[in-house]
């Protein structure tokens, strides 16, 4: 592994000044044309001159190479320049697309490269969404759609549902939102009004609705109509429990946050989320686990085959186990959280095939909960019917992250230094570890970090936009698997 270069002084400053000019243009993007800029996926929202700066350098992880910001800034101000629609681009890829093309007008690259969307309407139309709970994944989905009502106005939070638990609960409430002990605090300001039961953040206005029975509630009288209503309590699985939901008096359709039952769809965003139809009012989004590990299978047996395989994920522990030795109805889940690693059972192997039915009957799994309070660690033990050679399966699937329709999905390290606490904050399903691939033959082993919660959020989010109409189009489009 080779070092990376020294930064001198001179070129420091030089980098913080084309930086700094940076950032106007961003806003100005921004602003006029409802566009959302990224480097290699990490946006470039309420950014500073430093943060800018880290996510050219955070390009070499992928691009195996540190991004300049001289190379991105002349892409801004043509951008700028150009009658735009709404989307999300990204820079590093249109740089690094602009030097293989091997053009020397960049202009004519950029227009050819983002030819569906000059001259595209700027779409700020809204869908009202309800967070029907209020844990962790309910928090962080909360955080998400804030931010990307900011950025895109897609999708709007209107409404927050929870049971209430004595006279301070909104300020409780208000208060885990605004601090989190492992995703840090809220990036903005949070106030409550008190009278109204309102919490206001950044300026978006989150009706908080006390309620016992999702059945009950008239979502008309606050204003909201034709809701998504993201039920992520986990009481109710099944189509008949989750059909409460939409006997309520505004809402139009269920996306259920955990492992549906019976015959609801198990949508995995990027895998499967094309059999969504606007007849499906009911929908569930899996698990974290099933998202973390089926797009990397699906690439994995699309080239080279899986006969059979054995799933063992490495979990943090959740809020269903105990914080000390008590009862527990779950084998193993009395035991202490914070000291124990806890041997139990995930369906989220045979789950990969709700998604993808050809691993029906490939898949054993089990999982060890561990003390990590976020981010955990699938093991892909897979036969191949193709003999696979370690570093063709490393390029292919840092390709994958790279360029293909799965590069949300599917992330790529290399690094020999990174540990869980690395991966807080990934809004990617899962990330391989190159460097812990091991392959013999028809033999391959996988491992797949994934944040369990953040990550697994933003799946999430993608199916609440996919079926509002309002996920962005990413550019420089991207190109399917099966021709890298």
């Amino acid at each position: 592994m080779t070092s990376n270069a020294h930064i001198g002084h001179e070129d420091w400053n030089e980098r913080l000044e084309l930086a700094q000019e940076m950032i106007p243009l961003i806003h100005q993007l921004h602003r006029n044309n409802n566009v959302v800029t990224s480097i290699y996926g990490r946006l470039l929202i309420g950014v500073t001159d430093i943060d800018i700066i880290k996510a050219h350098r955070y390009a070499r992880r992928i691009a195996e190479r540190e991004l300049s910001t001289a190379e991105t800034l002349p892409i801004l101000k043509e951008l700028c320049s150009m009658n735009l629609g709404t989307a999300s681009i990204d820079l590093g890829r249109l740089a690094t697309g602009f030097e293989e093309s091997g053009s020397d007008n960049l202009r004519n690259y950029l227009e050819e490269t983002l030819v569906d969307l000059v001259g595209a309407a700027v779409d700020k139309e809204s869908t009202d969404v309800v967070l029907y709970g209020f844990g962790r994944i309910g928090r962080l989905l909360a955080r998400i759609l804030i931010a990307r009502e900011a950025a895109y106005g897609g999708v709007r939070l209107r409404a927050i549902v929870v049971r209430k638990k004595g006279d301070m609960d909104i300020f409780k409430r208000a208060s885990l939102l605004r601090r989190d002990s492992v995703h840090g605090a809220f990036n903005g300001t949070i106030a409550v009004d008190e009278e109204n039961e309102v919490i206001w953040a950044n300026g978006t206005k989150i009706q908080m609705i006390y309620a016992n029975d999702p059945a009950d509630i008239d979502y008309t009288k606050y204003g909201i109509d034709n809701a998504i209503v993201v039920d992520n309590t986990g009481v109710w699985r099944d189509r008949e429990g989750l059909s409460q939901h939409l006997q309520s008096k505004g809402v139009a359709r269920v996306l259920l946050t955990a492992p549906g039952k019976g015959d609801l769809k198990n949508i995995v965003y990027g895998i499967n989320h094309g059999d969504i139809e606007d007849s499906d009012q009911i929908l569930s989004a899996a698990s974290c686990t099933t998202n973390g590990i089926t797009p990397v299978l699906k690439v994995i047996n699309d080239r080279y085959g899986v006969v059979h395989g054995h799933v063992e994920t490495a979990h943090s522990f959740t809020n269903d186990q105990n914080l000390i030795d008590n009862f527990h109805k779950g084998d193993r889940r009395g035991r202490a959280a914070g000291l124990n690693m806890v041997l139990t059972e995930t369906g989220a192997a045979k789950a990969v095939s709700k998604a993808l039915p050809e691993f029906e009957g490939k898949l054993t799994g089990n999982a060890i909960r561990v003390p990590t309070p976020d981010v955990s660690m699938a093991v892909l033990n897979l036969e191949l019917e193709k003999e696979a050679d370690r570093d063709e399966v490393n390029d292919f699937l840092r390709n994958v992250s790279l360029h293909s329709d799965l590069r949300q999905q599917i992330s790529y390290i290399a690094s020999p230094e990174v540990v869980s606490s690395d991966f807080v904050g990934s809004t990617h399903a899962g990330v391989v570890d190159s460097l812990a691939t091991i392959s013999s033959g028809k033999h391959l082993v996988l491992y797949v970090w994934y944040d369990n919660e953040f990550g697994y959020s933003n799946q999430v989010i993608r199916i609440v936009e996919d079926i509002a109409g309002a996920r962005p189009v990413v550019y420089p489009k991207r190109v399917d698997v099966s021709e890298l």
